[in-house]
């Protein structure tokens, strides 16, 4: 009998278990980017909504439209530079990964946007 019975099940085993471990990091990596897509739109919605607010008054606060528009895509505003009487809102916002397989939980990606309205002659 040799000694080398059973070593090629463990080389397999070894490999079945890196392929896991890759699949598992693969699938997190997914949910990470596609966490950073939503984050971004919600960004770039919040923005644009601030700088119509800003640029055609309705009496709302354009931070508040921001906020409403950021949440209406899954984010969370973090930050809004949007003062009155200027054309400009840059915002910062913020969307949760969600359950991750091999990395810790509670993790989030933050997006910015900056969005200007600028008024074109005739």
């Amino acid at each position: 009998m040799k000694r080398e019975d059973g070593s090629a099940s463990i080389v397999v085993a070894a490999i079945v278990a890196m392929v896991v471990v890759l699949a598992l990091g693969t699938a997190d990596v997914a949910r990470v980017l596609a966490a950073a897509g939503r984050a971004q739109t919600a960004a770039d919605a919040a923005a644009l909504a601030a700088a119509q607010e800003l640029a055609i008054p309705s009496a709302r606060d354009p931070q508040g439209v921001a906020a409403e528009y950021a949440g209406r895509n899954g984010g969370v505003l973090v930050d809004c530079v949007c003062a009155s009487g200027t054309f400009e809102a840059i915002v910062e916002v913020r969307v949760d990964v969600g359950d991750l397989l091999l990395f810790d939980d509670g993790r989030s990606v933050v997006a910015k946007a900056r969005a200007v309205v600028a008024a074109r002659g005739a």
